[in-house]
């Protein structure tokens, strides 16, 4: 094994070699061997590794802003997606509001609608109802009219069957009272006229109306003014007897009473 060098025995061997190549120091360097340590290539290499250190930082720094530079790029795009999402769901619950409103104004006119259809339904039924009982009113009237017309039409053959009868009659009493028969513009009501009542006013006439449109005669207006009671015997006589002649000559008597009272 070599000797480990001490200080002691290095500071002895420098100061021996120190002496010995004191003797003779310029041969002995000029008899050492020259040394090439390599330092200008490794000035080289270390030059090339740190332009290459300095590329490779500049490339990092340069992927770490352009990363950065993403990063914020992606933070502004997600924000505004953010900001657009949340109009977006404004917009969507204002729309829900809405339409939730117009769903229920919509149900509840539904609803007002229905119960509308069923009123006019009730009312269509009641309307049928109503209609039912005036054609059975109208039916029954029918039969009523019907019925009137039947008996208004042979009574207005039994009067025209006493007129053919009493018209030679009352031609007779006509000529022998003194009286003529007048229309009053009104159906089935007649005027007879009385003449030569008065004997102080031969010229004044006196008259009557008598009512022939049903069963019953009926005496009306008067002039002059005859006792109400005195004409109402006299015209249930006449609707008893159904005696003409003698009914006018009542009603002429009536007038002369009444003449002589006045």
């Amino acid at each position: 094994m070599a000797a480990l060098m001490t200080p002691s025995r290095f500071s002895n061997s420098m100061s021996g070699s120190q002496a010995q190549y004191g003797a003779n120091s310029t041969s002995m360097a000029d008899s050492l061997p020259s040394i090439d340590f390599g330092f200008s290539d490794l000035r080289e290499r270390m030059a090339q590794f740190t332009v290459r250190f300095d590329d490779f930082i500049e490339r990092g720094r340069k992927r770490v802003l352009e990363e950065r530079n993403a990063f914020r790029v992606n933070v502004a795009e997600l924000e505004e997606s953010q900001r657009s999402k949340e109009q977006a769901i404004i917009a969507l619950e204002s729309k829900s509001t809405s339409l939730a409103q117009t769903l229920a104004k919509e149900a509840a006119e539904t609803e007002e609608m229905h119960d509308a259809i069923h009123g006019l339904a009730a009312q269509k039924e009641e309307h049928l109802a109503r209609r039912d009982t005036l054609r059975s009113e109208i039916a029954d009237v029918q039969r009523v009219v019907k019925q009137r017309r039947d008996a208004q039409a042979a009574h207005q053959r039994t009067l025209d069957s006493h007129a053919r009868h009493n018209i030679p009659e009352l031609r007779f009493w006509e000529h022998c009272l003194g009286m003529r028969i007048e229309g009053t513009g009104v159906p089935d009501r007649i005027r007879i006229v009385f003449l030569c009542i008065d004997e102080r006013d031969t010229d004044k006439e006196c008259w009557f109306e008598l009512q022939m449109g049903s069963s019953i005669f009926e005496v009306g207006a008067t002039k002059p003014k005859l006792n109400r009671d005195s004409v109402d015997e006299t015209q249930e006589k006449l609707n008893e007897s159904r005696e003409l002649g003698e009914f006018l000559k009542s009603m002429r008597m009536l007038f002369v009473q009444g003449m002589k009272g006045s």
